[in-house]
């Protein structure tokens, strides 16, 4: 049987979102349907909850499903504030009167300190902002007023000191826009702290002054994303405060833009990704905002990186539940990327792409013909400071050099979700399985470290004050250090790619070490099997492009992900390998392998580890046909970073 053969059967039907052509404003609008019909399956007698599946998460089970409830009108309000209709519309009114009435068997409860009704009051105060004609003007005056007191009921309660405070910011202007009873004072104290959230360049944090966390929440899932919704619906109450989010907008799409590659996919980085094309909601809200933004960020532009990032997600269509719904994941169901809070209703978060809908079709976001990205043919290596990145385009690959950044409590695989040395498009990045043996923690993009003779391996955790930007021969380098132990350090340069090499990248280590400790680090993971019969990759086999190959100093491996492989450029030598990493530990791919290199270190000694890291994705026309000369042309030691090896410049 061949792999394409036992591919060809499905356990369930093709989802309708997976065979959209999203090509126009009425594509996305039946996208939008497709996403929402499902539910109704879920619904419960009076439509204030939808059960998206049985999984727990941290807080109770009547909340889980208020985000079932909650989380779609982020696409359903703007589909009906630009014009549009969808049949199932009133369900959600229906719900919105059941689960905010105190007598009705399915109210949702008041809020109380840190609750997660809170998450789900922001897109009800957005459906009541903008798609009020339907949410809003139908109800009776004693439903409006169990709006008005469930909404209310967050306002004197305890909040995260996090991107939630937008969302009563949001509970407010819903209540505000409707002529209902809101909180002035709340509302400007919340938008008052959230501004100090703010670090410059158009970049938030998400949080206060004491770590760094500068990820997809500090843009399109949240932070970014409701400044933007704010300046439109605010920009007659508060027109000096919408302005000021527009002018961060445009200074943050100039460094966003590189977080996506010309094919559409977007660099995988952080937590919270079962929220999927959510990544590119920021896109969007540039829209509903109607936000110009600076050349070469035109309509036709920004239009592109959102549409080719939804039609990528229909090529990933094992991310729906036989009963249509989405699963907890990302390019299939995974509870090991999951978050504590990800509920089966969580990943509805996505639906907050879809603020485009809102604005006409002869909006220029609509009407600008679809341009490719501003960045596709060129070279790019730019440093961003503030989330400590250095974004690369080079060799047909979009990825970024990271370090410095950490979630501000303790989150599972952070390692994998803020540690990595290195965050692709092409390739995303895996989080560990379990905590025994190498392969269950999957060093991808990691130097992992083990004083236990290989049963537990510790990796990056990224830390603040450990990291930071140099240049050296005008290039930009990222710097960071970890302790893994009180008795073992670790220096490390990320060097991007030099032009001359442009698939290679540097990742080179000062290791110092107190005790005897095994090393392993590895390259990107890739698809783990043939194409041919869907057997597990063996010998690389040079004519078809397909499978691994290790020795005394490298590790390759190729298969219709691309090529990626790993080498050690320095004296002291590195054993290759080609680790099965556990199955689905990979965000894209339930099966990878990871070419891998591995040294021993002996208590006392110092030892510089100099490695060089090669990647051709795929999506590269050609790239069978390139790999092998590619893998071939090691790139050089900067003289400035050899000169440091050797011990002539500290």
């Amino acid at each position: 049987m061949t792999a394409a053969t036992a591919n060809a059967n499905r356990a369930f039907p093709e989802h309708p979102f997976s065979t959209n052509p999203l090509r126009t404003r009425d594509d996305v609008v039946a996208a939008v349907a497709s996403l929402l019909d499902p539910l109704a399956g879920g619904d419960s007698p009076k439509h204030s909850m939808i059960k998206v599946g049985s999984s727990g998460t941290r807080f109770d089970e009547t909340a889980a499903q208020v985000e079932g409830y909650a989380r779609p009108l982020w696409g359903l309000a703007p589909l009906l504030a630009g014009g549009s209709k969808y049949e199932g519309t009133d369900r959600f009114v229906q719900g919105l009167v059941a689960g905010t009435d105190p007598e009705s068997e399915e109210f949702w409860g008041y809020m109380e300190d840190q609750d997660q009704r809170m998450v789900e009051a922001c897109p009800i105060g957005y459906t009541l902002a903008i798609a009020h004609k339907d949410f809003w003007d139908p109800l009776t005056e004693k439903q409006k007023k169990n709006v008005e007191s469930w909404l209310g009921s967050m306002n004197d309660k305890d909040m995260p000191n996090t991107n939630w405070l937008w969302f009563r910011v949001f509970a407010n202007l819903g209540l505000a826009q409707n002529g209902a009873i809101w909180s002035k004072e709340r509302l400007e104290a919340d938008i008052k702290q959230l501004n100090t959230f703010y670090r410059g360049d158009g970049w938030s944090n998400d949080g206060p002054e004491g770590y760094r966390q500068m990820d997809y929440y500090s843009g399109s899932f949240a932070i970014q994303y409701l400044q933007l919704l704010y300046a439109k619906l605010a920009a007659d109450t508060d027109p000096t405060q919408a302005e000021e989010y527009k002018n961060r907008a445009r200074l943050y799409a100039q460094d966003f833009v590189h977080y996506f590659a010309p094919d559409g996919r977007a660099i995988t980085f952080g937590r919270s990704l079962t929220y999927r094309w959510a990544m590119v909601a920021f896109w969007g809200a540039v829209a509903f905002a109607d936000v110009e933004l600076p050349a070469p960020l035109t309509w036709g532009a920004v239009r592109g990186i959102w549409l080719r990032n939804l039609r990528w997600w229909t090529t990933q269509k094992d991310i729906f539940q036989p009963n249509g719904m989405l699963s907890i994941g990302y390019s299939y169901p995974n509870y090991y990327l999951a978050e504590n809070y990800n509920s089966p209703g969580s990943p509805y978060w996505c639906m907050l792409a879809f603020a485009p809908l809102a604005v006409p079709e002869s909006h220029p976001f609509w009407s600008s013909p679809e341009e490719p990205h501003p960045y596709a043919d060129q070279r790019v290596v730019r440093s961003i400071p503030h989330p400590r990145h250095i974004v690369v385009q080079s060799g047909g690959h979009s990825f970024l050099l990271s370090s410095g950044q950490s979630c501000h409590y303790p989150l599972k695989a952070t390692q994998a979700k803020y540690g990595r040395f290195v965050y692709s498009s092409a390739f995303a990045y895996s989080v560990s399985t379990g905590s025994y043996t190498l392969e269950q923690y999957v060093p991808e993009s990691s130097l992992a470290l083990s004083d236990d003779g290989g049963e537990i391996w510790k990796m990056r955790r990224a830390h603040n004050g450990d990291s930071e930007i140099e240049t050296h021969d005008g290039v930009p380098v990222l710097v960071s250090s970890m302790k893994p132990w009180n008795d073992v350090d670790v220096l490390t340069y990320l060097v991007p790619p030099a032009e001359g090499t442009p698939n290679w990248h540097l990742r080179v280590h000062r290791v110092r070490t107190g005790r005897d400790i095994d090393t392993a680090e590895g390259a990107f993971a890739v698809y783990g099997c043939r194409e041919s019969d869907g057997r597990i990759l063996t010998e690389l086999n040079e004519s078809v492009s397909e499978g691994g190959i290790a020795d005394h100093t490298s590790a390759f491996a190729a298969s219709r992900s691309g090529a990626v492989g790993i080498a050690e450029l320095n004296l002291g030598k590195r054993k290759g390998s080609i680790l099965l990493s556990d199955a689905n530990s990979n965000l894209v791919e339930a099966r990878t392998v990871l070419p891998t290199i591995h040294a021993e270190l002996k208590a006392g000694e110092t030892k510089w580890f100099a490695t060089a890291v090669y990647a051709l994705p795929s999506s590269v026309e050609g790239w069978k046909e390139q790999w092998k000369a590619g893998w071939g042309k090691k790139p050089a030691i900067p003289k400035w970073l050899q000169d440091k090896i050797d011990g002539r410049w500290d």
